[in-house]
């Protein structure tokens, strides 16, 4: 997996402050009445493929390229709520963006043990730890997003260590889901650092 946020040269100071005061009604309301249908086609998707997966060993590609589009589209919506890009993030799984993309490979075949291992005991081994570090992760997220807020209001730039971490937490939770969707048989490293 590969997810790239592209760190701007300069940022808006006016689009920071009308997304950070009315950005819940002109993006999270639009994205989030839109992303609730396609959201449960999705969860139809991963059901059924669940069951592909178990007796095939292979997730339907179709499916797989839908998924990655649905999760390249929250992937825009954070980095655009987290003020991690500028611009106003395109709706629906077919969108693009210059700034955010999410790249996936497809796999040949998945393994179908590890699928009833994510089963019955993914809430242990992949849930509990990566949960307990994201739990910190997150606070430390938010405090580090506030002190990024300031500093772009004030020079109109995000400094590139901040940027690398919020980014980050954004591509370790990706790696968790891609997981625990029966994307990937990878287990997700304990880190939102990109992958060499």
């Amino acid at each position: 997996m590969k997810l790239t946020i592209t760190r701007q040269d300069s940022y808006s100071r006016g689009e920071l402050l009308l997304r950070t005061l009315f950005g819940w009604l002109y993006i999270m309301i639009p994205h989030g009445v839109v992303m609730m249908f396609v959201g449960i086609w999705a969860g139809i998707l991963g059901f059924l493929a669940f069951w592909v997966v178990l007796f095939t060993g292979k997730y339907p590609q179709s499916w797989f390229e839908f998924q990655v589009k649905v999760m390249n589209w929250s992937c825009r919506l954070y980095a655009t709520m987290y003020n991690l890009v500028d611009g106003y993030p395109a709706i629906g799984p077919g969108g693009t963006s210059d700034k955010v993309n999410l790249e996936v490979e497809y796999p040949a075949s998945l393994s179908r043990g590890l699928v009833l291992a994510r089963l019955f005991f993914g809430f242990f081994y992949v849930l509990i730890p990566h949960g307990f570090c994201l739990y910190f992760r997150l606070i430390a997220h938010g405090f580090v997003g506030l002190v990024a807020w300031f500093i772009v209001l004030f020079t109109g730039e995000f400094p590139e260590n901040m940027h690398s971490f919020l980014a980050g937490t954004i591509r370790w939770m990706t790696r968790l889901n891609l997981y625990m969707g029966l994307m990937t048989d990878e287990y997700p490293p304990f880190s939102g650092k990109e992958e060499a």
